[in-house]
């Protein structure tokens, strides 16, 4: 009796002991498993939301009033500046994808965040040098009425090497911030499984706090001229970002690198080719499934074999040759993948379809920095005296996005769960970014009724068509509202997608899919508008967009969008319920329904 209540006593201790651990894989800063108490959680979250405040802070105190400080202190042209504009953005989201690169295949998420940080702390620094300096001459140069002189070479140069030093920096730093504060979370535990998925509704959160205060008072400095004042205070809230994020190192929870995935995703589809003439069986019994331990690919945990995308499973298929012993060691890694790296390649192809729908989503949210505040622009801004800023409309969509997130963490969420009466959490995130496209529609209908407006009211024998309604630009609130709304569900919704349908080998690239979805977004409404001015100015017509709005029809645009995004939501929808859901081996299932999407 004895003996067995020692049994009974060592096995209780070995419990207490091993819940001490995370499950999901996550190790401390040396590398050995982490424990739950003493690593992650809110403490390590609230630090990696701070930290993403403060850069978005900084990096949006430059981004925002870029093309003014290019126009008036450079003393580019707006279509010249305007093209420069449009490459530094869309070279922050190319250098998302080498940020994600480096952290999923060598440096992991923690290395990858500081090193970018470190680059985007010291191209703010070198902007606000060189503007001081030697780019704003006379002293109080780059207001509205004060021009600049002009710039040697060099001064350019150390001016176009500052910027693309801030592109590198945060486009490297953000695509694994996000996925590194998620990781301070498992997952596979009940109630840090509810934190993480809250955690990204507050992250999005975050970045849009730093933004209000980036588009409110840094613009305020910028536009009156004070741009070394401005960029000085950016450079400032990032080194703070840094020293905070550096401050929470004893907290942090990590996952291993797991090495370079192109040539995995390559060794897939060459050994799935050499294999294409094998005959398989149905249940998969002649697949190769290693242990986690002796895998190649050092995935955390193992995923699970799944029956779509048939032709991969050949590159799983085990032949004498492959093997070289009786232990099973792999021979030829272009011959035969372990089930995992096959997955691991099945899990982008589906994740593909769903990604590609979001794009026509990024173009209807790309209108809100482009033909809203050209719309505000030509509708009634003054208040008394008070001339409102057309761009400032933007801080309506920032309100919204925090009411929304409140609304749906603490109303519609609870209330979902009760009427699904399970454990589960609600709106799934395919849900979410399906009512995210419903919203979007919403939205241009919105923009494209109050532009019939616009142009009733408006004065058509005008010049520029600047304050030329008698229609008051907060008449733009409800669209603002709306595209703040759909953020929270399509965007937060995108973020928690792809970090639990990624792989754990490649949970940055999951995060670096949302903001290159963002940046094609961008060139196809560029696209977009060329096509429709090209095809509406034929017979020597104004067009739709025309420099003078008021002899257009910006609302017949609005509503192609809202047309684009209800054919794009039949195609998500199609593609939500085709989509299986990635199988970790023991991953605690969070739904109910298999494929977690229903109408």
């Amino acid at each position: 009796m004895a003996c067995l209540e020692l049994e009974v006593c060592k096995e209780g201790k070995f419990k207490e002991e091993s819940e001490e651990f995370t499950l999901d894989g996550s190790v401390d800063l040396h590398g050995h498993p982490a424990i739950r108490t003493k690593s992650g959680r809110w403490v390590a979250g609230i630090i990696v939301l701070l930290n993403q405040g403060l850069a978005t802070l900084a990096f949006f105190g430059i981004g925002v009033n870029l093309v003014l400080f290019l126009t008036r202190v450079v003393g580019q042209n707006n279509a010249e500046a305007a093209n420069n504009v449009s490459k530094w953005t869309g070279t922050v989201y190319i250098f998302s994808l080498v940020g994600a690169f480096l952290s999923d295949s060598y440096w992991g998420r923690y290395k990858t965040c500081v090193v970018f940080q470190v680059i985007f702390v010291i191209g703010l620094m070198s902007l606000s040098l060189s503007s001081y300096l030697f780019l704003i001459k006379p002293k109080d140069c780059g207001s509205v009425s004060i021009q600049c002189g002009k710039h040697s070479r060099m001064e350019m140069g150390m001016f176009y090497l500052s910027i693309y030093l801030i592109a590198l920096g945060n486009g490297g730093y953000q695509p694994n911030i996000a996925t590194f504060g998620a990781d301070q979370f498992d997952e596979e535990h009940s109630k840090e499984g509810r934190s993480k998925v809250a955690f990204f509704s507050y992250f999005y959160l975050a970045l849009n706090f730093g933004q209000l205060f980036s588009n409110t008072v840094l613009v305020y400095f910028e536009d009156e001229g004070m741009w070394a004042l401005g960029f000085w205070l950016s450079a400032g809230f990032a080194f703070a970002a840094l020293i905070l994020f550096l401050v929470g190192i004893p907290r942090y929870r990590h996952f291993k690198p797991s090495g370079n995935p192109l040539s995995r995703f390559c060794q897939v589809l060459v050994a799935a080719s050499r294999n294409s003439r094998v005959q398989m069986s149905s249940n998969g019994e002649d697949l190769y499934n290693m242990n986690t331990k002796e895998s190649s690919t050092n995935v955390n945990r193992k995923i699970l074999h799944t029956h779509g995308f048939k032709f991969l499973d050949r590159a799983a298929f085990i032949s004498s040759r492959d093997l070289v012993d009786q232990k099973g060691a792999l021979h030829n890694p272009w011959r035969l993948c372990p089930v995992s790296q096959v997955e691991e390649v099945k899990c982008i192809l589906r994740l593909l379809p769903i990604w590609l729908c979001t794009i026509i989503y990024s173009v209807v949210f790309t209108q809100m920095a482009s033909l809203f505040v050209e719309q505000g622009a030509a509708m009634k801004t003054t208040v008394s005296h008070f001339k409102i800023p057309p761009a400032s409309m933007s801080s309506f969509d920032i309100l919204s996005v925090a009411v929304f997130i409140f609304f749906y963490r603490r109303v519609l969420d609870p209330f979902v769960g009760k009427l699904k009466k399970s454990d589960s959490k609600g709106l799934t995130e395919l849900q979410r970014m399906g009512v995210g496209l419903v919203i979007a529609i919403l939205a241009m209908v919105s923009a494209g009724i109050v532009e019939c407006y616009r142009l009733k009211y408006a004065k058509h024998g005008c010049t520029h068509c600047n304050d030329t309604s008698t229609l008051s630009i907060f008449w733009q609130i409800p669209q603002y509202a709306f595209i703040g709304a759909s953020e929270v569900f399509m965007y937060v919704g995108q973020l928690e997608f792809f970090n639990a349908q990624t792989p754990d080998g490649l949970k940055s690239f999951g995060s670096a899919l949302c903001m290159t979805s963002i940046s094609l977004g961008n060139y196809v409404s560029s696209l977009l508008v060329s096509m429709v001015m090209k095809i509406s100015t034929e017979d020597h017509m104004q067009g739709w967009i025309p420099g003078n709005l008021n002899k257009g029809h910006l609302d017949r645009f609005y509503f192609l969008l809202a047309a684009l995004t209800s054919i794009d939501l039949i195609a998500y929808i199609a593609c939500a319920k085709w989509y299986k859901r990635i199988q970790m081996e023991g991953k605690r299932e969070e739904y109910d329904e298999p494929d977690s999407f229903k109408v």
